[in-house]
């Protein structure tokens, strides 16, 4: 098969939703198939993976993301000789499949990775909530209806398109990951880092953005390594909140115990995580995170809070702790994980074996399966999709 996978944004941006194509790809074309990213900007940028075709665009202040309408005439013309299309922005990207696609009767799917309704109040903190609400129940759910497959990475994210008013049928397609190199990885020294085998590491992996409520989870260490001395926070990322929770960090009185370390290297993530003891994320805006199967496949409990996404994966009193969002319940578990040794032992044992579920070999068995069914359906791709959407899309698109 042909496989196009359109992006608003791809790499040099790193995200969870560029790890996914990146790896998706090297395993699709593992099983014999021809897959090509289109995407946005980044004109310059050397690829050091083939088939990704780049359309010009406008960036958007430093967010790594680039505004355009319609793909190079180039990009158009290749687009149109896939024999399925995987979109993983419903925007930008999303129109363009409808657009380029549909007239061609080539099957769209389209996985919905994101909280689009957090990471809208995360941003523009001064859109009322109910507006940022209504553009997502006005949006959502005739794009859902115009595209032939939508998937969702966990259950949990099914339930919130459905309180969007999203009626198509979903499928559930957990995201995959390269679970053998967690699995094999050695851990890195910890006298390297000046920390000693009775110190208890608890470690944060992922971006520093306003979504992933890290003022909390900072709040909520600080007040248990007051009562524990033996403790440490590594936050290994970077990103827009930096500053400010270095700000919130140097203000307590264990800020020598709390280290950032910044971004790495992907290769070197797996020795990051099994030097450490502790997964902690206080995020409620996650969809499936990566990070956190990662970090049960290295074998770490998690400590996380009740909410689709992370609920989905960690199962509270097995693989870790989930806690409500509260600081005195979520510290109060922090502080169980830390002293009882024994139980963070059996979990992570249990966490190790239950990441088996999320292996990038057995999750790209099932989309392939997806993209077969469409693929052979595709005389049958829908047409009568909503007249508003289109009618939008020739306002909006030259």
């Amino acid at each position: 098969m042909r496989i196009g996978m359109m992006a608003d944004t791809y790499k040099p941006y790193v995200s969870g939703i560029t790890n996914y194509i990146s790896l998706n790809k090297r395993y699709l074309e593992k099983a014999g198939h021809e897959v090509f990213v289109f995407t946005f900007g980044g004109l310059d940028y050397q690829d050091d993976e083939s088939n990704i075709i780049r359309s010009p665009g406008k960036p958007l202040i430093d967010t790594g993301f680039y505004l355009n309408f319609r793909y190079s005439n180039e990009a158009k013309e290749l687009l149109q000789t896939m024999d399925v299309v995987h979109v993983h922005h419903p925007f930008l990207s999303g129109l363009l499949a409808l657009r380029y696609c549909h007239p061609h009767k080539i099957p769209i799917i389209f996985t919905n990775h994101t909280r689009y309704d957090l990471l809208a109040q995360a941003y523009i903190p001064l859109l009322p909530e109910i507006v940022s609400d209504t553009l997502l129940e006005t949006y959502i759910p005739p794009y859902c209806e115009a595209v032939d497959m939508v998937i969702s990475p966990s259950q949990g994210m099914v339930g919130i398109l459905q309180q969007l008013q999203v009626e198509t049928n979903i499928e559930v397609v957990p995201n995959g990951v390269e679970l053998q190199r967690f699995h094999k990885a050695k851990p890195l020294s910890r006298a390297d880092f000046g920390f000693t085998d009775s110190d208890i590491l608890l470690v944060y992996a992922g971006r520093l953005g306003p979504e992933k409520n890290l003022s909390f989870l900072l709040q909520s260490f600080i007040g248990v390594a007051q009562a524990l001395d033996n403790i440490h926070l590594l936050f290994v990322g970077d990103g827009p909140i930096r500053e400010k929770i270095g700000q919130q960090a140097a203000q307590s009185n264990v800020n020598e115990r709390i280290h950032f370390v910044g971004m790495i290297e992907y290769d070197k993530m797996p020795s990051y995580l099994r030097m450490c003891d502790i997964f902690v994320t206080a995020s409620i805006a996650e969809v499936h995170p990566l990070s956190v199967i990662e970090a049960m496949g290295a074998g770490l409990p998690v400590l996380g809070i009740h909410s689709p996404g992370v609920g989905d994966i960690v199962e509270d009193g097995v693989t870790g702790f989930l806690s409500n969002e509260d600081l005195a319940a979520f510290a109060a578990k922090m502080t169980s994980l830390c002293l009882q040794n024994d139980l963070r032992e059996k979990m992570r044992r249990t966490a190790r074996h239950t990441s088996a579920l999320y292996a990038i070999e057995r999750t790209t068995k099932l989309m392939l399966a997806h993209y077969e069914k469409m693929v052979a359906n595709a005389g049958q791709s829908k047409q009568g999709w909503d007249v508003k959407l289109y009618e939008l899309l020739e306002r909006i698109l030259p």
